[in-house]
């Protein structure tokens, strides 16, 4: 199999200066390197950098695709917004874990399938899935959650383990949510079945007097630090940051959490349950479908032979016509006549003289093998 592998790396909170850019390129020579991005296929050869290093020096986001059965993502945050004592809820195993470094707190997510051999395009890019990062900052855990998810399914997690706070709205998921959810191939059915236990909540809205009043409760050295911040371009983190800082000050903004706490024994069983009624209810819908589709198509079909009777001797003309013309289109709309001619006969009981003419036009045309075979083939 022929090789393919993706990586994409992305700042969000500030550019990469001159020294950054030349530490990332001394690791790759054609690679796409822009001030916010580092970008490259390999369909042979090897990537010569350190993933978890270069996020927690240089970049907020990363995936990495191949066709040999990995997919990685990887999320960094300020440990001042995400703390690695919250990331760590939900994180088990090798499939979802997080660490601190440099003042960040890095996610990395892994789905990996030995078996998998199926040629990969990127199907969900980064950019898709970096507005995880202002979720998390304003304390929508749902995608720590669907991590912890991609552990369960991977069986890292025992059977008795209780799962973590289950987030809002898990039901309900974002663009970026759907994007994680689909290149981390979490299953559908035990994420329905997680989320049955995610209460419904609507953000509520941040007033201008409620925000400007708690602006006023923020001691002066941290309102200098974020004014710095924004002096030096990092005009995003102060952004989220601030935003982070007012969210925990109100308890309105902090999203509500489920009180049933179920085991990952109970999750699965509950996943393969809805699973396999979900495919019955497939199944019959499907079925009930496709009886509607025939339905449709015999009314279709009794009104096209209605709208023929009385015509049968223009179409036998017309079948001698299309036969003379020896050509491969011709053949087909003439078979076509011959079938719409046999359903007539059939509901006029006339099978028996249509019978007749059938073999007389076999006789005459004999040599045209292609002709008969098509006729073979329509049941003539």
């Amino acid at each position: 199999m022929s090789q393919y592998e993706y990586y994409e790396f992305q700042v969000v909170d500030r550019r990469l200066g001159e020294n950054d850019m030349r530490a990332l390129r001394a690791c790759s020579s054609r690679a796409q390197i822009t001030p916010v991005s580092f970008t490259k296929e390999y369909h042979f050869g090897s990537f010569k950098g350190d993933a978890g290093c270069w996020m927690e020096h240089y970049f907020d986001g990363f995936v990495y695709n191949s066709n040999l059965g990995t997919r990685v993502l990887m999320i960094a945050l300020p440990a001042k917004i995400l703390s690695l004592a919250t990331a760590s809820l939900y994180c088990y195993g090798d499939s979802f874990s997080a660490w601190e470094k440099n003042g960040k707190v890095i996610l990395k997510c892994m789905w990996h399938e030995e078996d998998y051999e199926k040629w990969v395009e990127n199907q969900e890019s980064l950019s898709s899935m970096l507005a995880l990062r202002q979720q998390l900052s304003q304390g929508d855990f749902r995608s720590l959650y669907v991590g912890w998810l991609l552990s369960v399914q991977s069986g890292e997690c025992k059977d008795n383990q209780v799962e973590p706070p289950v987030p809002a709205n898990l039901g309900e998921l974002s663009d970026a949510l759907r994007a994680m959810v689909n290149f981390l191939q979490i299953d559908p059915d035990l994420l329905a079945v997680a989320a049955e236990a995610s209460p419904s909540s609507k953000p509520v809205p941040i007033e201008r007097a409620a925000l400007a009043a708690w602006l006023t409760t923020l001691p002066a050295l941290a309102k200098d630090e974020l004014l710095m911040k924004l002096l030096e371009g990092e005009s995003a983190q102060a952004t989220m940051e601030l935003r982070a800082r007012f969210s925990e000050s109100c308890e309105v903004h902090k999203p509500p959490t489920s009180s049933l706490c179920r085991t990952v024994r109970e999750l699965l069983s509950t996943a393969e349950a809805f699973r396999t009624k979900r495919r019955r209810d497939e199944a019959r819908a499907a079925e009930a479908e496709s009886q509607r589709q025939q339905a449709l198509a015999a009314q279709a079909r009794k009104r096209h032979l209605e709208s023929l009777v009385g015509r049968e001797a223009s179409m036998w003309k017309k079948v001698e016509e299309l036969i003379a013309a020896k050509q491969s289109k011709k053949y087909d709309e003439a078979v076509q006549h011959l079938i719409d001619l046999r359903d007539l006969a059939a509901e006029h009981t006339n099978q028996s003289e249509f019978q007749k003419q059938v073999m007389a036009l076999r006789s005459a045309h004999a040599a045209k093998k292609s002709l008969l075979d098509r006729m073979q083939r329509g049941g003539l």
